[in-house]
């Protein structure tokens, strides 16, 4: 059962949407959240579509793909088109759904969030940050994070999505999609992406969003998404995403001092970093996990801790679903 919204306002509430997707799925997700806001006609609703001045390709071609990553582990913004925002702008609310690339922010999120016209509409000002990837954004919301809070903006809520599939088998469907374009099952291992029944379901939180809107409750500053099943983290990931970070951010240092993107100074570089990843995921991270396994009867207050940290501001417990879900 949908609860009843509140009476019609005499000003609708402006929301402002960020929008950049490579997939289309980021996309996909964005319209079934925003369709109860979109079809209540007590919302303004603004939408800005990132378009980097050179394009990101996709699929990617290999080499291209890996020469994103010192960009995106050091937050090097690309330039963008002309935005339609000047800065003058005022939001009720800013919903900012973004992908997730060698675990940082989508390049063209990060240089959004860098623009000084965007962080005067965003300061003060309420967002929802909407994440769709394999299974790994704690680093990338923690960079993310760090943006928001250098433009003034106030984090309510967040929203995650992630790849249903086995761990395992996402380390080949997800690859295989990015750099081809095929993300259909393959030697029994389950497609890549999001399922269907997950993008529908974030119509529940464009419902809930609507009637804490029309509420005011944006202004409180207290999450309008708790109790519909937002974020689920998985704390044994934190150490594998800490030391991935960091060797983005070293090998990325070395690719950077070696030549700008797409230069071929950066190839002989990149073959080896590619080498060194394979042999780490092949190698390194099954022991690293065994490891963990071995040492996780004597880490679980760390995890419980790092678990209730990034559920943040959402929550993960799901009371308020039957209200929203249909």
């Amino acid at each position: 059962m949908i609860s009843s919204p509140p009476p019609a306002l005499t000003t609708p509430k402006k929301v402002l949407v960020v929008q950049y997707s490579q997939t289309g799925q980021l996309h996909a997700v964005a319209d079934a959240l925003l369709a109860p806001l979109r079809d209540d006609g007590r919302f303004d609703i603004r939408t800005e579509t990132l378009a980097p001045l050179k394009p990101f390709p996709f699929p990617w071609p290999f080499f291209r793909f890996f020469d994103a990553f010192p960009e995106s582990a050091h937050m090097v913004p690309p330039p963008l088109k002309p935005l339609s925002l000047t800065g003058d702008e005022r939001f009720d609310l800013v919903i900012l759904p973004y992908q997730v690339w060698f675990l940082a922010p989508s390049q063209p999120i990060t240089a959004f969030l860098k623009n000084a016209a965007v962080q005067r509409v965003l300061r003060d000002t309420p967002v929802v940050t909407v994440i769709a990837c394999r299974n790994m954004w704690l680093m990338a919301h923690e960079k993310l994070k760090t943006l928001l809070a250098d433009a003034g903006a106030r984090l309510i809520d967040n929203v995650v999505l992630t790849d249903p599939g086995p761990t395992l088998a996402t380390f080949i469907t997800t690859p295989r999609w990015l750099l081809s374009g095929r993300k259909g099952p393959i030697l029994g291992m389950p497609a890549a992406g999001l399922d269907d029944e997950q993008i529908r379901g974030a119509r529940r939180f464009g419902r809930a969003l609507r009637d804490g809107l029309l509420a005011d409750q944006e202004r409180t500053g207290a999450p309008l998404l708790a109790g519909l099943g937002a974020v689920q983290v998985n704390p044994k990931l934190y150490a594998s995403e800490k030391a991935g970070s960091r060797s983005f951010y070293l090998w990325g240092h070395l690719l950077r001092a070696a030549g700008a993107p797409g230069s071929w100074q950066r190839v002989p570089l990149l073959a080896v970093y590619v080498a060194f990843l394979v042999t780490a995921i092949i190698a390194v991270v099954p022991v690293s996990l065994a490891v963990q396994a071995l040492l996780r009867p004597f880490m679980g207050r760390w995890l419980a801790g790092i678990q209730q940290r990034f559920e943040q501001p959402s929550g993960s417990s799901t009371e308020r679903c039957s209200l929203y879900d249909q």
